[in-house]
C-alpha cells in the first residue's frame, strides 16, 4: 500500500480527540531556506560557465587562467576588479529576474514549458542587461564570445537542472512520497472541479482525502458518502486523521467563521487556500497562486526546513550505502547463521505504518521461529509494556542466533535497505505495526508525521523505560527539535549502545 489507505480502516476505532492549538504538525510548502538553496545553485552555475567559457576561449588550463586572473592579465587592460563587477551585477540581475518570475517557488505551481519560458526570460532579460553595460562602459577588450558563451551555458544548465529536478520529483510523486494531503471544504461544483483537477493532474503532487460539509450549504452530495469525512466543527480531528497538508475552501462563509480556522490553521500548520470569490477583504493582499490552471488564494502557507531535509535525506544515502558495503560480510555471516541455527528465511518483511500512515514492507533479519506470530497470542499475558506497546525480554519464540542478533541490534541491519528506498530514515522515531496505531490516541500520531528511523532517541534514551507515554514524549521531542547535528549524536550513541549489547 503505497497511499494511507490504512487509515481509512482504523480512522473508526481512534480515541477520542486530543486535539490542541499548540499541537503542530510539520508543513511541506516551499521554505525560504529552499529558495536559496536555488539562488546558490545559480550563482555556482554562472561562475563555472564563466570559467569553462573563458578557458575554452583562451584555450588555457585552470591553473594558468587563475594566476593570469589574479594577476589582472588574463583580459588585456582590464582589472580584476571590473570583471568581477560585472560578473557579480550579472549574478544579482539573475537572482532578482527569477525571483520576479516566482523561479523559486515550488515546482508543482508551473508547468514544464512555462517553468522552461521563464528561465529563458530570466537568462535573455539578465544577458540584455550584462551586454548593455559593457556596451556603455565601452569594455570593447572584452571577448563577446566569452559573454555570449557564457550565456548560453548558463541557459542550458539551469534548464537541465530544473527539468532533472522536476522529473525526479514527478518520480517520487507516482511512489507516493512526498504528496500533500487535502481536504476540500465545501461539496458544490467549485469542490468537485477542484478535487477532478488535483486528482487529474498527478504531478502537482496533491492526494485529495475527502470533502468537509458546511451547515446549511446546498450539496448534490450526501453527508453519508464515503467522500464527506466530516463536518466544519469537526475539521482539525478529520485533518489531523488524515496527516492533511492544506486545506481548500470553495464556497463562501462568514468572515469570522474563515478568520477562526485561519487561526487554528496557523496553530497547526496546516496551509490553509481559498479559491478566491470573496472573503470580503480576508485575502485582499494575498497573491493568486495557480494549482495547475486553478487559481487558488493562499490565507497560511506553513515552513518547513526543507534544505536541511534535503541533506538529511543526502546523510542517509551516504550513511545507508557505507553502512552496507562495510558490513556486506557480515550480514552474509549472519544469513548463513540463521539457516543453519533454525528453519525458515533468513530475512523477515513486517507491515509497519510509515509517515503519513502509508504502509511500508519493513526488513529485518528472522530471530524468532517461523510460525512466531501465531503464537503470539498465546503469550500476550506475558507483556511487559504497557499500552500499546508489546514486549517480551525473554521471548520463549525468539531462537538462539536470535537472541545474539537483538542483543547487539544486529537484527535491524536489513532496515538500510528500506533507507535507501526512502520508506525509512537512519534517526526517526520507530514504524510501528498496525495493531498498535488502531490503539493510538489522536495526539499520538504526530509520531506519524515524519518518516520513521532505524533509531532514534527513544533507542539512546529510554530504550528500558516501559512506559510509552515515555515512548511517545521522545519521539515528539525529537521532532520538534530536530536538526542535522541531533541526528549526528543519535547515531553517535547508537553505535556506542550497540557496542554495550544492552539491546533486547
Amino acid at each position: 500500500m503505497a497511499t494511507s489507505d490504512f487509515w481509512q480502516k482504523v480512522s473508526s476505532s481512534v480515541s477520542a480527540p486530543e486535539w490542541s492549538a499548540g499541537t503542530t504538525a510539520p508543513g511541506h510548502q516551499y521554505a525560504g531556506g529552499t529558495s536559496r538553496l536555488w539562488m546558490f545553485l545559480d550563482v555556482v552555475t554562472v561562475l563555472l560557465a564563466a570559467i569553462l567559457s573563458t578557458l575554452f576561449y583562451f584555450g588555457i588550463g585552470p591553473i594558468v587562467g587563475v594566476k593570469e586572473f589574479w594577476h589582472g592579465t588574463l583580459i588585456e587592460g582590464r582589472s580584476m576588479g571590473l570583471l568581477l563587477a560585472l560578473l557579480g551585477g550579472f549574478i544579482v540581475a539573475l537572482i532578482l529576474i527569477s525571483r520576479q518570475l516566482h523561479l523559486y517557488t515550488p515546482a508543482r505551481l508551473n508547468g514544464f514549458l512555462h517553468e522552461q519560458r521563464l528561465t529563458l526570460q530570466a537568462c535573455f532579460t539578465a544577458g540584455l542587461l550584462l551586454t548593455g553595460t559593457i556596451y556603455v562602459i565601452q569594455a570593447t577588450n572584452i571577448p563577446r564570445s566569452i559573454v555570449f558563451i557564457t550565456l548560453g551555458l548558463v541557459l542550458v544548465a539551469q534548464s537541465i537542472r530544473r527539468l532533472t529536478y522536476r522529473m525526479l520529483l514527478y518520480r517520487r510523486y507516482e511512489h507516493g512520497m512526498g504528496t500533500r494531503n487535502v481536504l476540500i471544504v465545501g461539496t458544490g461544483p467549485e469542490a468537485h472541479a477542484l478535487r477532478h483537477h488535483l486528482e487529474s493532474i498527478r504531478h502537482l503532487g496533491y492526494t485529495f482525502k475527502g470533502f468537509i460539509d458546511l451547515p446549511g450549504s446546498r450539496s448534490r452530495f450526501a453527508t453519508s458518502s464515503g467522500d464527506v469525512v466530516g463536518s466544519l466543527g469537526s475539521l482539525f480531528e478529520c485533518a489531523r486523521q488524515q496527516f492533511v497538508d492544506e486545506i481548500f475552501f470553495t464556497m463562501p462563509c462568514e468572515r469570522g467563521m474563515v478568520q477562526e480556522v485561519l487561526e487554528k490553521a496557523r496553530a497547526n500548520c496546516i496551509d490553509l487556500r481559498v479559491v478566491p470569490d470573496m472573503y470580503d477583504g480576508l485575502a485582499w493582499n494575498s497573491p493568486i497562486e495557480y494549482i495547475g490552471q486553478f487559481p487558488t488564494i493562499p490565507l497560511h502557507t506553513g515552513r518547513v526546513p526543507e534544505v536541511e531535509l534535503m541533506f538529511k535525506r543526502l546523510l542517509d544515502i551516504v550513511f545507508s550505502t557505507a553502512a552496507l558495503a562495510m558490513l556486506s560480510p557480515v550480514l552474509l555471516a549472519i544469513a548463513i547463521a540463521i539457516k543453519l541455527d533454525s528453519k525458515g528465511p533468513v530475512f523477515y518483511a513486517s507491515e509497519r505504518i510509515g509517515k503519513k500512515a502509508r504502509v511500508f514492507k519493513c526488513l529485518k533479519f528472522r530471530t524468532m521461529v517461523q510460525d512466531a506470530e501465531n503464537r503470539r497470542a498465546e503469550i500476550m499475558h506475558m507483556n511487559e509494556r504497557d499500552g500499546v506497546l508489546f514486549k517480551i525480554s525473554n521471548d520463549p519464540r525468539i531462537t538462539k542466533v536470535g537472541t545474539l542478533l537483538r542483543k547487539y541490534s544486529l537484527d535491524e541491519l536489513p532496515q538500510f535497505f528500506n533507507v535507501l528506498k526512502g520508506h525509512m530514515s537512519v534517526v526517526g522515531p520507530r514504524p510501528p505495526i498496525a495493531s498498535e496505531v488502531r490503539e493510538y490516541k489522536l495526539s499520538h500520531l504526530r509520531r506519524l508525521d515524519v518518516t520513521p528511523g532505524i533509531t532514534g532517541l527513544w533507542q539512546v534514551q529510554g530504550r528500558q523505560d516501559p512506559s510509552f507515554d515515555s515512548y511517545v514524549s521522545l519521539d515528539v521531542a525529537y521532532i520538534e527539535n530536530w536538526s542535522i547535528w541531533l541526528d549526528i549524536k543519535i547515531i553517535l550513541r547508537t553505535v556506542a549502545v550497540v557496542f554495550a549489547g544492552t539491546g533486547t
